[in-house]
């Protein structure tokens, strides 16, 4: 029988869905280096990712090269720079033309996750702050999921902004009491988005999931920092997450 009330699993794309250390990462440290020679290690992203402000992957490029005393470009030329490493190609144009670093992202789930998530009657969807193309480009031709629910850049404020994130469990609750409707994030953004979200909507059964991205070396502080900032609930893999949530999530 489907449970009387809907169960709700939404995700974050970058370090969740995908390992973006290769790509995202990797164009921020060109796009930081191409301005002011300094590139950046992962200890001073994951550093700057820490303070829970800085999701989006142009603004930390900025942050850090203001940081760094660099005289700043404008954003839209910093943001065609980052693109010229990350897609490699016209962001809106043919995937198959795309010869950026977005080539070399690992998947962290596949196709059958989602249908296992299906058959337990957990409704899911995707809020990102990944530009749209991207977005469902990794989600569509890539791990094969048919018209997935996304919220991506430009759909809704940046995290910790909780806008997108109820958006989105509104729509997939369609009007029903959930049992709960959690989020999986791999930053601090993540977590606070959701503790947004539940002052926001205090009557909804907001769960914060967090998981490590793959890069991380030192996993276990970086669990502590996660669960310092709220989460209630750590894995050590997205694959990891069904068993947590047959176990039930709620209090």
């Amino acid at each position: 029988m489907f449970p009387l009330k809907p169960s709700v699993l939404l995700f974050d794309i970058d370090g969740v869905i995908r390992d973006v250390a290769g790509s995202y990462r990797r164009a921020l440290q060109e796009t930081v280096q191409h301005y002011c020679g300094w590139r950046p290690t992962p200890s001073d992203i994951d550093a700057l990712k820490s303070e829970g402000l800085w999701n989006n992957d142009w603004d930390a490029s900025l942050e850090l090269l203001r940081r760094r005393g660099a005289t700043l470009p404008a954003r839209n030329d910093l943001v065609d720079v980052f693109s010229s490493h990350y897609f490699g190609g016209d962001p809106e144009g043919d995937p198959a033309s795309w010869m950026g670093f977005i080539g070399d992202e690992p998947l962290l789930v596949d196709q059958t996750f989602f249908e296992e998530l299906t058959r337990h009657h957990i409704r899911w969807g995707f809020v990102s702050g990944a530009e749209p193309t991207s977005a469902r480009y990794v989600l569509q031709q890539r791990l094969g999921l048919s018209d997935p629910p996304l919220i991506a850049m430009g759909d809704a404020p940046d995290k910790p902004d909780p806008s997108g994130l109820i958006r989105l469990a509104e729509r997939l609750t369609a009007g029903e009491a959930p049992r709960w409707i959690a989020y999986i994030g791999d930053t601090v953004a993540d977590v606070q988005t959701v503790l947004n979200a539940r002052e926001r909507r205090p009557e909804l059964p907001w769960r914060s999931l967090a998981v490590a991205p793959p890069h991380i070396t030192d996993v276990s502080a970086y669990h502590r920092q996660l669960q310092e900032a709220g989460a209630d609930c750590i894995v050590g893999a997205t694959r990891e997450l069904i068993p947590v949530l047959l176990d039930g999530l709620t209090p």
